[in-house]
């Protein structure tokens, strides 16, 4: 009997591309959202959800003008 692989699709919304940026830690409860492309940072926030939130929303833009 032969089987084939299993090949699951990927996830709706989601490709795989690299991020544009990326939230680092910056200190104790600080994070920077920094562009991947050139290591600028491009905000800061100190609850952790609000910096991936913000990295969401710049990245969002920027597909939005490409």
């Amino acid at each position: 009997m032969h089987l084939s692989p299993r090949h699951e699709p990927s996830p709706p919304n989601q490709s795989t591309r690299p991020p544009l940026f990326q939230v680092v830690p910056a200190g104790i409860a600080f994070f920077h959202i920094k562009e991947t492309a050139t290591g600028r940072v491009r905000g800061f926030r100190e609850d952790h959800n609000q910096a991936c939130a913000l990295a969401r929303s710049l990245e969002a833009r920027i597909e939005l003008l490409a």
